[in-house]
């Protein structure tokens, strides 16, 4: 069977976007785990923003003319602390509150794609 080709892109973005779950939940709290596993792209509701393996600390952020650009502040040794991410507003989350304490940005490293950022602050 041969897929469209509009199908295979969709299905080949859905697995880009898959959660890895590398056992990193097991010492957060079960609510911090949950807020993480329940985030939805805010542009694709039907895809996760990522797990918490694909979220770095940005608790700094600019406004850059009409955009957010997120500031790193923890890349986990992958993303160097200072490193500037700009954030399309399409990728911005504000409907889930964020119980972290810190500002969260979920993106692919290598091509640096966001999949969502979640501000600092708010419960």
């Amino acid at each position: 069977m041969k897929l469209p080709l509009a199908a295979l892109a969709a299905l080949t973005m859905i697995a880009s976007a898959a959660a890895r779950d590398n056992g990193q939940w097991t010492d957060s709290p079960a609510t911090i785990r949950q807020w993480f596993q329940s985030l939805m792209q805010p542009d694709n509701p039907s895809i996760s923003c990522c797990g918490e393996a694909d979220a770095f600390e940005a608790d700094t952020f600019e406004v850059e003319d009409d955009h957010y650009v997120a500031v790193i502040t923890d890349g986990k040794g992958v993303i160097a602390s200072g490193t500037r991410i700009p954030v399309p507003n399409r990728k911005m989350k504000w409907d889930a509150g964020n119980p972290t304490g810190h500002g969260v940005l979920f993106l692919q490293v290598g091509t640096m794609n966001v999949y969502c950022y979640v501000a600092p602050g708010g419960v």
